[in-house]
């Protein structure tokens, strides 16, 4: 989350080492253990004793989009302020208890969930699972805090109003979403936040903070038992259950409509999309493969290729798999001359084409695999890395294994796979968003 702090030198510099300290010491291979502390709360760890230091993060279902209406960014201005000032601490007193003790404490929020991150030597870890337990537990909202960070997300509210990836990807949503809660402003507008009062936030914290919607991942030096007795303390005192955060799952609307946003800008920005398949879909893999090979793979991309390197169209052009919990998607994006806008999504359409049609070869697979397999281990070089997929594989129930399994998915792949989920995956027309202005086209 953008909030503008000032922190100390020499902190910075310490969670800096410890980053690059833990950076050596966890592997794919590593052991995930199942820990239910005495109070029945769950949680997966990697334990890694050879460094004394500690990474969890954790995560409340329910962000954005269950924000009331008219109270819009509630989740994200919360997420703002529940590490500025809690219990008897006042938000400097709080600031510099994590500072002085090397604590890393940090929240987010998104359309799905509220995270947060904790990160402490293990002779500190006492004292930040208290600081934690403070945070969710007691959060003051003092007038001064949140009415700094009110301004603050309204002053970068204020910029994005010209900021032409915002406001593509704002406008992709509301289209898609209409009517439906992921249409939303995650970060809620200027007259939203303004609306924003003590009250509301203290009320998504009690209702919103629970057990029953907790998702915890820990990698570092402490024991099964060590962590049983944290998480009963830092969450123990939370209520059973969460209110307010059933949604309906949804389908995005749109396709075949492409919409622009006059801004006065000498390159548009372009964002396209549609449904995606789930991550627990039978095809979720092959469509990972497909996704790779058509717009995922960077620079050996088929949309980079055309797009790129043969015509010089644009300097990134790129796809992914989104996988929100309501409504899994496929989206990619570009930024290009206003002069070249449709040319570039002509190409980006005949390369979907050519994927939807299954015209790819065995070199293709080969080389998708050759990357999504090896790079996997890259993606578990620090415990932060680690307790975040730890937290995945449980969000996802992918199995406590997974970390071991995940390798031989992709492997398992074949041609016929990809060719069959690039069928659905591809099945829809998409909805494209322009910001900019675009010659060639009525808008």
């Amino acid at each position: 989350m953008i909030i503008l702090r000032s922190f100390s030198l020499s902190a910075v510099l310490g969670a800096v080492a410890l980053t690059i300290v833990c950076a050596t010491t966890v592997s794919a291979s590593t052991h995930v253990e199942k820990v239910v502390s005495p109070g029945g709360i769950r949680a997966y760890l990697v334990r890694e004793p050879s460094i004394p230091f500690l990474s969890m993060s954790f995560q409340f279902t329910g962000g954005s989009a269950a924000d009331p209406d008219g109270k819009e960014g509630l989740s994200y201005m919360v997420a703002g302020l529940i590490d500025e000032g809690a219990g008897p601490y006042d938000s400097q007193a709080f600031r510099a208890e994590l500072e002085d003790n090397a604590i890393r404490l940090s929240f987010d929020a998104d359309r799905d969930s509220i995270s947060g991150s904790l990160k402490t030597l293990s002779e500190t870890r006492d004292h930040a699972f208290e600081l934690l337990r403070l945070a969710i537990s007691e959060p003051r909202f003092d007038e001064e805090p949140v009415e700094r960070i009110r301004q603050q997300i309204i002053t970068d509210l204020t910029r994005r109003e010209t900021d032409p990836d915002y406001l593509g990807a704002r406008k992709w949503f509301e289209i898609a979403f209409e009517g439906h809660a992921y249409a939303k402003a995650t970060r809620g507008t200027m007259e939203t936040i303004a609306a924003i009062a003590k009250a509301d936030l203290k009320a998504l914290v009690a209702s919103r903070f629970a057990r029953s919607n907790l998702t915890i991942g820990v990698a570092g030096d402490i024991t099964p038992e060590e962590l049983g007795a944290a998480l009963d303390h830092a969450f123990g005192a939370l209520p059973e259950t969460a209110a307010g955060v059933d949604l309906e799952p949804v389908g995005p609307k749109g396709g075949g409509e492409t919409v622009i946003v006059q801004l006065d800008i000498p390159q548009s920005v372009v964002v396209f999309g549609h449904a995606g398949i789930g991550r627990n879909d039978e095809d979720y893999y092959p469509a990972y493969v497909a996704n790779y090979i058509l717009g995922g793979g960077g620079f050996s991309s088929w949309l980079t290729e055309e797009v790129r390197e043969k015509r010089g169209l644009a300097y990134s052009v790129y796809s992914y798999l989104y996988d929100t919990d309501l409504s899994p998607l496929w989206m990619g994006g570009v930024a290009t001359r206003n002069d070249q806008v449709m040319e570039s999504i002509r190409l980006i359409r005949e390369q979907v084409e050519r994927m939807k049609n299954g015209e790819l070869d065995d070199g293709d697979i080969a080389d998708a695999k050759t990357y999504l397999t090896g790079s996997f281990p890259l993606r578990l070089t620090s415990n932060d890395q680690i307790s975040r997929t730890l937290v995945g594989m449980q969000i996802y129930d992918l199995g406590i294994d997974y970390l071991e399994r995940r390798n031989g998915y992709i492997e398992a792949v074949t041609m016929d796979d990809i060719q069959r989920a690039a069928r659905r995956l591809f099945a829809d027309d998409m909805l494209v968003t322009i910001v900019g202005s675009p010659a060639g086209t009525d808008g």
